[in-house]
């Protein structure tokens, strides 16, 4: 047996003919895909973002409840790492530069080789003294990711540069030198269509309606969408040429399975880690809001040559935990006890169901479950979203290490039955946004498919917030973290409990669509002003401090900085919410009189 799994980033299944037929996304290839393997309509992501999704994969358990992003642990299991003691043959082709970074670096090392592409958005891969020339762009923080991404951007000056195009010429070139031979397993994965939106220009001429005359915004801020209709509708086509290409990209793996014959021995994965709001629910990107389904209900393709299915869809529930299993099963390697993923051969074959519940969130974040019609997306009890602990081996995060600070107070904690008898570091953990600002969320997508009109059904809450804990218990979550959710570690869980009615007000509050700018007065220092002017300007920075202390501060004074205050408020929600800053406004115009 052999196994190839294609992974995109950010991949919104909307924009997929098999999943929405109406999208104006161009992609044959997805719907060629569907009719060679079985398309999952229930597939639900797990511990979110980027790096965390793919601990998944290795681990086959959940990981959000313990810790945040950062590498695989000293106690994890490793999928790939397990093929390769097996005698399978593994390899990775990929240009997810996270890898490469101080919070992912312990991943592709667990591959038997590894083709490491450089290039992709922030990636430090062409040094500049000298910044790039600025150009109109929706980004508003021109340093960082988007600076070097800027300078990359330099060196790619055709389709064959792309970094996804050399990842999946990576991957196919490892496909052409073993076809011949058993037992191997090859992942390509691209960044892509994880923002910035940069494509081929052949692909943005597909959507080219020759209608608009702004700036090629192709890189959204995760905030509130403040721009208008026109500007929007650009970074969706900018979406969708991306989405475009990686489907051609896709075209070039099944045209090798048929030209190798490959179909007959050899399993296929595509899917995603998360998907990506496009202006649903008056936001762009992911992380800030709850997980909605444009960015935790992802598209899942599987063909499994042992079943033989192909051409039909499958509605039961599984998740990202489950994939890892899945492929152990297929080398007739068994899971670990530690696992909490299912193969999913059973589904494939049959349709068998593999789980009632699947559980997902990120770290600090509402930890959420659903049974596939139900969603409940439980907020922290209070507004300290505490206590937060971080429990982990490697203290490191995204790019960067734990810092003195964090680990001053930090303590040795005793660790859970899948850290293997290692205690582990236990400190304070620290996240960017607050989810008792959204407050907590329960939905039915039979009835309300697009999550707009949240429920408040005491009966239905006690159920999934019963089901939630269990499975909080399950996991071995922390203690802190039943505490900071407001749910009894044992006990049962009463209506006392509850918070979609007593959150009810942030709810509302939080899905209200941003006021228009033009709706707040144009003064010498307004809303339009730089928040780094305004912290210059003694008057306005004592109404800032007044209004938005966190502004006066870091990180979000350095954040937003650059960023007028209309944008800075479209990020902070709950910070610094909309009828504050309209008193701002007024006070801030007042400076003039």
């Amino acid at each position: 047996m052999r196994a190839i799994v294609v992974m995109f980033d950010s991949l919104n299944r909307k924009h997929l003919p098999p999943y929405d037929p109406a999208t104006a996304t161009i992609a044959p290839n997805f719907e060629r895909l569907a009719a060679r393997s079985v398309t999952f309509d229930t597939c639900y992501a797990g511990s979110m973002p980027c790096m965390p999704a793919r601990r998944e994969l290795h681990t086959g358990r959940y990981n959000f409840l313990h810790r945040g992003w950062g590498p695989l642990e000293p106690f994890d299991d490793s999928v790939p790492e397990m093929l390769g003691q097996a005698g399978v043959t593994t390899h990775l082709a990929t240009d997810h530069m996270h890898y490469w970074e101080d919070g992912g670096a312990t991943y592709h090392t667990r591959y038997g080789t590894f083709s490491l592409i450089r290039g992709q958005q922030g990636d430090p891969w062409k040094g500049w003294v000298a910044d790039p020339p600025v150009t109109d762009d929706l980004r508003v923080r021109r340093g960082g990711t988007w600076r070097q991404d800027q300078i990359n951007r330099r060196y790619l000056t055709g389709i064959a540069d792309h970094p996804q195009t050399r990842t999946f010429d990576a991957g196919l070139e490892f496909i052409a030198d073993n076809h011949r031979e058993q037992d191997w397993f090859v992942q390509i994965e691209t960044f892509d269509p994880h923002e910035p939106f940069f494509s081929d220009p052949s692909f943005e001429e597909l959507y080219d309606d020759g209608g608009y005359r702004g700036p090629g915004f192709d890189w959204p801020d995760y905030m509130q969408v403040i721009e208008d209709d026109a500007v929007s509708e650009r970074v969706r086509r900018h979406y969708a040429a991306l989405v475009s290409m990686c489907d051609a990209s896709l075209g070039r793996v099944l045209d090798t399975m048929d030209e190798f014959g490959l179909w007959a021995d050899t399993m296929l994965v595509v899917c995603t880690d998360h998907g990506f709001l496009l202006g649903e629910h008056g936001w762009w990107g992911k992380s800030v809001p709850p997980w909605y389904d444009e960015t935790i209900h992802t598209p899942l393709f599987v063909w499994d040559p042992r079943s033989g299915v192909a051409g039909e869809r499958r509605d039961a529930l599984v998740q990202t935990i489950d994939l890892g299993p899945t492929l152990l099963d297929l080398f007739g390697v068994e899971s670990t006890p530690h696992m909490q993923g299912t193969s999913l051969a059973p589904v494939i074959a049959s349709g068998t169901p593999v789980r009632e519940l699947g559980l997902f969130g990120a770290f600090g974040g509402h930890v959420s479950i659903t049974d596939g019609r139900y969603v409940y997306m439980r907020a922290c009890a209070d507004e300290s979203n505490g206590p937060l602990f971080e429990h982990t081996l490697m203290p490191t995060h995204m790019r960067g290490r734990f810092t003195t600070e964090e680990l001053r107070d930090a303590r040795l904690h005793p660790g859970f039955s899948f850290t293997k008898q290692m205690p582990v570091l236990e400190s304070p953990g620290h996240v960017a946004s607050n989810p008792y600002h959204f407050g907590t969320q329960l939905f039915d997508l039979h009835a309300d498919p697009e999550q707009a009109s949240p429920l408040v059904d005491t009966a239905l809450e006690l159920r999934m917030a019963t089901a939630l804990r269990d499975l909080l218990i399950e996991s071995e979550a922390p203690e802190s973290q039943f505490a900071r959710l407001g749910l009894p570690a044992d006990g049962a869980v009463t209506t006392q409990h509850l918070l979609c009615e007593a959150q009810r007000e942030r709810v509302l509050a939080s899905t209200r669509p941003a006021p228009a700018i033009d709706e707040f007065p144009d003064s010498r220092l307004s809303v339009r002003t730089p928040v780094g002017e305004l912290m210059a300007d003694q008057r306005a920075a004592r109404i800032l401090a007044d209004y938005c202390r966190p502004l006066t501060v870091a990180p979000f004074g350095h954040i937003c900085s650059a960023m007028s205050l209309y944008r800075a408020a479209s990020l902070m929600i709950g910070v610094l919410p909309w009828p504050l800053l309209a008193e701002a406004a007024e006070r801030l115009a007042a400076l003039d009189e």
